[in-house]
């Protein structure tokens, strides 16, 4: 069930269409947390995913996060987790390298994979940290969370999902998994159909 969740997370985020050609790079003021998950500054960025120019982006993804990468198959630098490493650290919430992430832990059953700098949930930590207003970071760390029976965690990022999604129907879908999975199937059947009347055709969340 767990890798069937993150598997349909992974599809719905993989149409993101976010804003990227913001004038300049839209760097944020930097939080200082020198433990376990480190601090934010990096030598390139930090830039938020949804607001970065579309040059910076494409150096990124380019050099380190192709479709290679993201469907693990090979590393373009080295290994793969170094990749996905390197994304994150110069874009703290992008959606779908925080989910190759989590697809690569569980591939290599560790809670760090090689070449990643930090633990697999540090990802999240961090993305939280940098853009506390993402609902769509919030939602797939709500949802990462109630897969490891973290209930009372998990549903404070979702409501914070919630508080942010706006009308953002990726946002939307995934919060239906995410209550799917913490057994919550009303709050759950009410997203389905939110998403559906706003055009997501995903089907996994209504045949779940």
């Amino acid at each position: 069930m767990r890798s069937v969740a993150i598997n349909l997370i992974a599809t719905a985020i993989v149409a993101l269409s976010l804003p990227g050609a913001a004038v300049g790079q839209a760097q944020r003021p930097m939080v200082a947390s020198p433990g376990l998950c480190g601090p934010l500054e990096n030598a390139f960025g930090p830039f938020d995913y949804r607001t970065v120019d579309s040059q910076s982006k494409y150096l990124v993804e380019m050099a380190h996060f192709p479709p290679q990468v993201e469907t693990l198959r090979s590393g373009m630098t080295g290994k793969v987790g170094g990749d996905i490493d390197y994304t994150l650290r110069a874009m703290p919430n992008h959606p779908r390298a925080l989910m190759a992430m989590v697809r690569l832990g569980e591939r290599q059953k560790s809670s760090q994979p090689p070449g990643a700098r930090y633990p697999v949930e540090c990802y999240f930590d961090r993305a939280v940290r940098f853009t506390p207003d993402d609902a769509m970071v919030r939602v797939l760390y709500g949802n990462y969370l109630a897969q490891r029976d973290r209930a009372t965690e998990a549903r404070q990022h979702l409501a914070a999902a919630e508080a942010n999604a706006g009308d953002d129907a990726q946002v939307i879908y995934n919060l239906g998994l995410a209550y799917f999975e913490l057994k919550d199937y009303e709050k759950a059947a009410g997203f389905a159909k939110k998403a559906q009347a706003m055009g997501i055709q995903f089907t996994g969340l209504q045949q779940r």
